[in-house]
């Protein structure tokens, strides 16, 4: 699998996670998504690469980015949150940019509910961070960075 030598990534992050710091900290800590987005900028300044990050609670405003992201960008890191188990749409949309991509989830998936066991997206990706808390988002620019440079 050859992928574009374009230095910038995508981050995407899916419905609610504009709420990170005050949904379930529980289950999500304490981290804003501002911190979030400052910890995958830090993580990609080191490996040498830059990052543009978007949230949308909308199915569509996620689909249109990472269609214009084929043209601009060398791959994309989506926590697609509940479209995860729901979205068809951004699962076919990854799949025809042909960029390389990295499925990030702050909590480990398989010990919550049963229907977040099933994921649309990690049919589609390239690599998948589950659990690993807020790092997760530096593990998966780090792995975005040894994608890009096969």
């Amino acid at each position: 699998m050859t992928y574009s030598a374009k230095r910038t990534i995508l981050l995407l992050n899916g419905p609610n996670l504009n709420l990170l710091g005050t949904r379930e900290p529980e289950i999500y800590g304490h981290d804003t998504l501002a911190d979030v987005e400052r910890l995958a900028m830090q993580a990609a300044a080191e490996q040498q690469l830059d990052l543009e990050a978007l949230q949308s609670n909308h199915e569509g405003v996620l689909i249109d980015a990472i269609h214009e992201a084929r043209l601009s960008k060398g791959g994309i890191i989506i926590n697609p949150g509940a479209f995860t188990h729901t979205s068809v749409a951004i699962a076919d949309a990854l799949s025809g940019v042909s960029l390389p991509v990295v499925e990030v989830h702050i909590s480990n998936v398989h010990q919550r509910e049963a229907f977040r066991h099933h994921s649309y997206v990690s049919a589609v990706a390239s690599s998948i961070i589950i659990g690993a808390g807020v790092n997760g988002y530096r593990l998966a620019v780090q792995q975005m960075a040894h994608l890009l440079s096969r």
